[in-house]
Order: C-alpha cells, then structure tokens, then sequence
C-alpha cells in the first residue's frame, strides 16, 4: 500500500484529484442508501438498496432532464455499472415484457449498448449509454399510455422448496403455466446457482420464434447485461424473462424445436470433435435457401453424422441471415441475424450437450421461418446470393470515402467491404469506423442490436467467410450522410460537464 500514490488512488475513484474534505464528500457520495430508507410501494417488486435508489431517480426524472441528472450522479462518484444496472432494474419493473420486442427494446439493447461503449473512443463512451437512458424514458411513456404495467412482488407463499423448485419450473414452462413459473423461477434462483438456473432456462428461451425471436434474444441480453451488473439483482430480471417467454401460449412456431429435440438423439455422440469444411458450408447455405424448418434441422444433422464440424454449420447460418438481409433490408430479415446471433450465443455458453445442438438446430430452422416470413410479410427477391456477390474491382482508398457513399448505394458499398476485406482491410478499423457513426447517428434499438451481432458473428465466423459477412454488415449500417442523431447535440452537452 505505500507504493500507491494517495492522488492517484484519489483519482482512480472519482475520475478526478481530489483532497482533503473534498476527497472525503467523494467517498461518502459512494454509499448506497439504507433500506430504511428508501419508501417501498406495496404490491411492485423491490430491488436491493444501492440499485433501488438509481432506479428511483431514473424513474422519476421527466425525460428532458435524465441526461443532466445522470451526469450529476456521475460526477458526485456513482459507478457506471450501478448506473447502467438501475437503467435496467428500471426497465424490468417498469416495461412489460410482452410482446417482447417494441418497446422492449429498451430493456434488451441496454447490453448491445453497452458493448459498444467497451471499445469506443473516451470521447464516445457515454454516448449509447445516453441513448439507452432517452430510449428507456421513452419506453416508459409508452408504456403507462398502454396501462401503466409494473412488476409485481412474487406471491411468497407460492414459492416452491429448494428440492422442489427445479421440478416446477419445468412442469410449468412446459404447460405454459405464467404464475406457477414465476413462483417456481423464483424459487429456483434462491436455490441454485447461475449456470444451473441458465442451463434450466436456455431451453426455453430458444423454443419457439415468436415475435420474430426476440424470446431468444431477451435469454441472452439479459444473461450479458447479469454479468455486467452482477448475480445478485437476478430474481427480478429472471422473473420478467420468464413472463416474456410464455408471452403468447404454445403455438406452430415452437413445432421446429419439437421436431429438432427428437434429431438430437440421432446425432453421433463425438459430434463435437468434426472437421471444418468450407465445402459443407456452402451445401448447407444452399439448402437453406429452399428447405422447410424440418429439412433445415435434419440437414444440419445429416453434415454432423458425416464428421463436419458445427463451426462450418454456423459459417452457413450466418451467411444465410446476413443474405436475407442483402436480399432485402427488412425488419424480418434483420432479425435473421439478431436472433441467430442470440442463438449462437447460447450454443457457445452453454454446458449442456443437447442445449448447444438444440440451439444449432433452431438456428438452421428459424432461418427457413426468417425466408418464408419476409417473403409473406414483404416479398422476397431470390438474389443476390452472398457466395455469388461481386467485390468492387478495387479496394477503397480508405474507410471515410467507403462509408460516405453507403447510404447512396448499399450493393456498391458492399462490394468495396468485400474487396477491402480480401485486400486484407483492417476490420477493427472497419469496426471503430462504423461504431462511431452508429453512436452519432443511430435512433433506434436495432441500430444498436444489429451492429454488435455483426461484429460479434464475424469474430466467431471461420477467417474464410468473414469477407462476405462483412460486407453483408453494410446494408444496415450508419453511412456518414446519415443525419445525425437528435439527441446528439444534447448529450454532448451533457457530457461537456463532467
């Protein structure tokens, strides 16, 4: 301890040099309320003391004044992940989570948000987390015009035993019984640890495609954004994911999972130790263009059985929901790669075997469901085919002239990613390029999603289609014509503050 500077410890916990009295007021600005406190209201669900205390002010701050609010919060020392976790808290208690998907958004692209404040420059790093807190309040608006939702406190009596609580969750998801679950995912929460809750939930969050997958998508931004804020504030979020998940009852969009449960007995038990091959990416690319949901699932068991590996089979999936969406720029479509980006992320964070072939299987299935979905919703042209697209005869000289001509003409951005990619272009240049017009230009939750599924998807993509999921990536993205957003000028405001 005598080697540590005291101005720089100082510094460190308030982003600033302070001494003496001041440094003091600092530390104490760091305490968190007492229970005491704080008043509860009878009937809605509490959260601990430090989080109840942000997500009151959050809540009670009118939407012109949140961004100078939380920038005061900032400067008298409250962490950026209390802050980030009370946005959430409040988006929990105070948004239903049904259907999930509008509104919504604004509890499921805080995690989005926050992975692009990771690697954004200091100058941009509070930027989504502004949106993110404008988004909420407009959420919240919306959502007391609609009947003023809150969530409830759990029906203690209800909640089942430690030895019984796993049992009666699944009896009740399995039934689609709403408040048996949530005594029981309560209960399974106070007795088991994270991954033995998740490994019991990730089934049901990939069962079924309803409100375009965002079931899916809601299992895994709430477990992302859990890791960040911590374990410890679960009960609530698992509460309204499971709330979520029976939204709409069992209906002809979960028969795919049905189906794929009774393929995974047949795949060869040493599945996992297949060989990657290109070859087998592009049969299954190929496939799912024209397969139903059944034949997508038994192709993907047909390449695993013959030795391939489900890394190649991933390759396939993802280009084929990044070709949906050069096929046409849709809101179906685009759930394409947000929902199979969720799935491919349970299949990566699972422990389960069966879970991570399931989730495989789903993948393959829903991409079918995305196809037919934008070709019934909005029509569908049949090209162009992504293993087919032209790169433009020269790579761009840089990035700039690339991203201004994308909103112009997509197609001709996309070939000059494709031939930047294959010249050996710098994707996390590429990346901090389009982050950075996404964080001043972006106005909508899906501008958020969708940016950190590509990025996300190509990482975790063999090197040999990287290229062409980068270039597909340009049909969604920001271009520097795009206006800016109207919120910018304010944030930058805000944030000229602190």
């Amino acid at each position: 301890m005598s080697a540590i500077d005291r101005r720089d410890f100082l510094k460190g916990l308030g982003g600033s040099v302070v001494t003496g009295a001041a440094a003091w007021q600092a530390l104490q600005s760091l305490v968190p309320a007492r229970a005491d406190e704080l008043q509860v209201t009878p009937g809605f669900v509490q959260f601990r003391p430090e989080m109840e205390e942000v997500v009151r002010w959050i809540e009670e701050t009118p939407r012109e004044r949140v961004l100078d609010e939380a920038v005061q919060r900032l400067k008298k020392g409250l962490p950026y992940r209390q802050l980030v976790g009370g946005l959430f808290l409040a988006g929990i208690r105070n948004i239903k989570p049904r259907p999930v998907g509008f509104k919504f958004h604004a509890v499921m692209a805080i995690s989005s948000a926050h992975q692009l404040a990771l690697d954004a420059p200091q100058s941009d790093r509070l930027l989504p987390f502004f949106w993110a807190l404008d988004n909420f309040k407009n959420a919240q608006t919306q959502d007391v015009k609609e009947g003023d939702w809150t969530l409830a406190a759990v029906k203690e009596s209800s909640v089942p035993s430690a030895s019984q609580a796993r049992q009666r969750f699944v009896e009740a998801m399995d039934r689609w019984d709403d408040e048996a679950a949530d005594a029981a995912i309560t209960g399974l929460y106070r007795s088991a640890g994270a991954a033995e809750v998740m490994e019991t939930l990730w089934p049901y969050g990939i069962r079924d495609q309803q409100n375009i997958g965002h079931k899916a998508i809601f299992a895994a931004h709430a477990f992302r954004t859990l890791e960040l804020i911590g374990w410890e504030h679960a009960e609530p979020v698992l509460r309204s994911l499971v709330f979520g998940l029976l939204n709409g009852g069992k209906s002809d969009s979960a028969a795919p999972f049905d189906h794929s449960r009774n393929l995974v007995a047949q795949i060869r038990p040493d599945w996992a130790t297949g060989k990657p091959d290109p070859v087998a990416t592009t049969a299954l690319l190929q496939r799912l263009r024209q397969a139903n949901t059944n034949e997508a699932a038994a192709a993907v068991v047909e390449l695993l059985n013959k030795g391939i590996a489900a890394s190649s089979l991933w390759d396939a999936i993802l280009l084929a929901g990044s070709e949906l969406l050069m096929r046409k720029t849709a809101i179906v479509t685009l759930h394409a790669t947000t929902a199979g980006n969720s799935l491919f992320y349970i299949f990566r964070h699972s422990g389960h075997a069966t879970t991570r072939l399931l989730a495989l299987l789903q993948a393959a299935s829903w991409i079918t469901m995305f196809r037919d979905g934008a070709r019934s919703r909005d029509g569908l042209p049949d090209k162009p085919h992504i293993d087919e697209f032209s790169p433009a005869d020269s790579a761009p000289q840089n990035l700039a002239a690339l991203f201004d001509g994308l909103k112009q003409d997509r197609a001709n951005a996309a070939a000059q990613t494709l031939a930047y990619a294959r010249a050996g272009g710098s994707a996390a240049a590429f990346f901090d390029a389009a982050r950075h017009l996404i964080l001043i230009k972006g106005t909508d939750a899906h501008d958020y999603k969708f940016t950190v599924s590509a990025f996300e998807d190509f990482m975790h993509a063999s090197p040999n289609v990287r290229p062409q999921l980068l270039a597909a990536s340009v049909f969604y993205l920001k271009g520097s014509r795009d206006a800016d957003s109207p919120l910018l000028q304010k944030a930058r405001a805000a944030l000229a503050s602190l």
